[in-house]
C-alpha cells in the first residue's frame, strides 16, 4: 500500500542573498520524481468512464467514483494480456502507481493489470464474446448442419494423452469395429492451445476422395474455466462455424458450456457422449425399428378401417345399381318422348306459317293476274316491262307473256 510522505522537502527557492527559479519542466520532474519515489504500486477501484482505444493500441480512461476522479491509462503491452474488453460504466480493480505527465502537468493512474468488480475477468469475457458472436450470427440455428447417420469416418480433434480420447475410441471400437477413426491431435489448454485446436478443425475439412471426414468431435475432459478457456477463444469459435463438415462439440462435463458449444452443430455433455451420439448402439437402433414398425402397421391398420368404412357407406348409398339404371332409362324415355312431341309440334307449326306465307305469296304473284286473262308486254331488245303505249314506236318488238306461253310480236300502229 501507499506510503503517506513524512519528510518535507527543502527546496532552496529563497536565500536572503539570492533567488532560484525553476522551469514548469523542472518542476513537473521534481513533483513526478516525488511521486514515484514515496507512493508504492496500489489497487484503486472505481468506474471506467471516457474509455477511448486510440491508433496506438493502449486504453485512456477516466477512473471515478461519486466524489472524485483520476485520468488512466494502460499501455497496450499491458492491454493485451487481458481477456475481457473495458467498458464505460463498468466497476473495476485496477493495480498501478500514481505519476505525473509532464507534458501536461496532469496526474494519471498508469495501471498494470485490471480486474471486473464483483465477477471475474474469464466470466467477464465468456460473456462479452458470447454477446458478440450472437449478434454476428454463428450461433443461429437454421445455419446448424444436420449430423450423418451411422458416419463411416469420424475426425476427432482432441489431446493424444488424455482420457477423453481413449474413452471415445473404446466406444466407436466396441459399437461399429468397421468405423474409420482420424485423429488430428492438439492441445486442448495452456497458451497456443486454441490456435491448434482451430488448425486442427482446418486440416479435417481438407480431407477429400476416400479420405474424407464425416463428421469431427472437438473436446477433452472436464477442467476448471482456465483449463476449459481455449474452447472460449474466438479463433476457435470461427474455425468450427467455417467448417464444413458437421462438428460435435465435447468440452469438459454436462454443466460445463463453452463457446464452442454454441457454435457446433450439436452440443455433447461429454466425449464418452459425443461418441455415443454419433454411434448408436445396434440394440437401439432394432428397438427404435421395432416402435417404428408398430407405428407403421397401427396407421396401417387405421387406414383399412376408415377406407373400409368409407366403402361399406358408399355400398349403402348405392343399394341397388339396376334400379338406379332402369329409373335413368325411363326418364331417358319420358325425355325422348316429349322432344320428339316438341319436334311434331314444330313441324305442323312450320307448315301452316309456311302455307299461310305462300298464300299470300301466291296473291301477290303477277301470275296470278294473267290467270285472270292478262299479259305482261317486254320491249325487246331491253326486256323493260311496257307500262304505256308512249313507250312504244311503229316497228319495236315486243314479247307477250301469257298466263300459258309467249308471243313475240311488232308494232304495227299505236294509239
Amino acid at each position: 500500500m501507499a506510503r503517506q510522505i513524512e519528510r518535507e522537502i527543502d527546496l532552496p527557492l529563497f536565500t536572503a542573498a539570492t533567488r532560484k527559479f525553476l522551469s514548469v519542466t523542472e518542476l513537473n520532474e521534481l513533483i513526478k520524481g516525488t511521486l514515484e519515489s514515496q507512493l508504492d504500486a496500489l489497487w484503486v477501484q472505481g468506474e471506467i468512464s471516457n474509455f477511448r482505444v486510440p491508433p496506438s493500441g493502449h486504453y485512456y480512461f477516466t477512473l471515478k467514483d461519486d466524489k472524485s476522479q483520476i485520468c488512466a491509462v494502460m499501455f497496450r503491452r499491458q492491454g493485451v494480456g487481458l481477456r475481457f474488453m473495458p467498458e464505460n460504466g463498468m466497476a473495476v480493480l485496477c493495480l498501478g502507481r500514481v505519476s505525473l505527465y509532464p507534458v501536461r502537468g496532469d496526474l494519471q493512474l498508469y495501471v498494470d493489470d485490471l480486474e471486473p468488480q464483483g465477477q471475474g475477468a474469464l466470466y467477464l469475457a465468456f460473456e462479452q464474446l458470447k454477446k458478440k458472436l450472437a449478434a454476428q450470427g454463428l450461433f443461429a440455428t437454421e445455419r446448424k448442419k444436420p449430423l450423418p447417420f451411422l458416419p463411416a469416418t469420424i475426425g476427432i480433434v482432441s489431446s493424444d494423452r488424455g482420457a477423453a480420447l481413449h474413452d471415445m475410441l473404446r466406444i466407436i471400437r466396441d459399437r461399429y469395429a468397421d468405423r474409420r477413426v482420424v485423429i488430428r491431435p492438439a492441445r486442448v489448454q495452456g497458451e497456443g492451445a486454441a490456435k491448434e485446436i482451430a488448425e486442427a478443425i482446418a486440416d479435417l475439412n481438407c480431407c477429400a476422395g476416400v479420405d474424407a471426414i464425416d463428421v469431427i468431435i472437438v473436446g477433452r475432459g472436464g477442467g476448471s474455466l482456465e483449463d476449459l478457456w481455449a474452447f472460449n477463444e474466438e479463433i476457435v469459435a470461427r474455425a468450427i462455424y467455417a467448417s464444413k463438415i458437421p462438428v460435435v462439440s465435447a468440452v469438459g462435463h454436462e454443466i460445463d458450456f463453452t463457446i464452442a458449444d454454441f457454435v457446433a452443430d450439436h452440443r455433447a455433455p461429454t466425449p464418452t457422449a459425443a461418441a455415443e451420439f454419433i454411434l448408436p448402439r445396434k440394440r437401439d437402433l432394432r428397438e427404435q425399428i421395432q416402435v417404428l414398425e408398430l407405428q407403421l402397421l397401427k396407421e396401417m391398420e387405421f387406414k383399412l378401417e376408415t377406407a373400409q368404412e368409407n366403402l361399406n357407406a358408399l355400398l349403402k348409398r348405392l343399394a341397388d345399381p339396376g334400379r338406379k339404371l332402369r329409373e335413368n332409362q325411363q326418364r331417358l324415355d319420358e325425355l325422348s318422348i316429349d322432344l320428339l312431341r316438341r319436334f311434331q309440334e314444330r313441324v305442323r307449326q312450320s307448315k301452316n306459317s309456311l302455307a299461310e306465307l305462300a298464300g299470300r305469296l301466291s296473291a301477290l304473284s303477277p301470275l296470278a293476274v294473267l290467270e285472270r286473262g292478262y299479259a305482261i308486254a317486254h320491249k325487246l331488245p331491253e326486256e323493260r316491262i311496257v307500262k304505256s303505249a308512249a313507250a312504244l314506236q311503229a316497228g319495236d318488238l315486243i314479247r307477250v307473256t301469257f298466263a300459258e306461253g309467249q308471243s313475240f310480236c311488232r308494232v304495227e300502229e299505236k294509239k
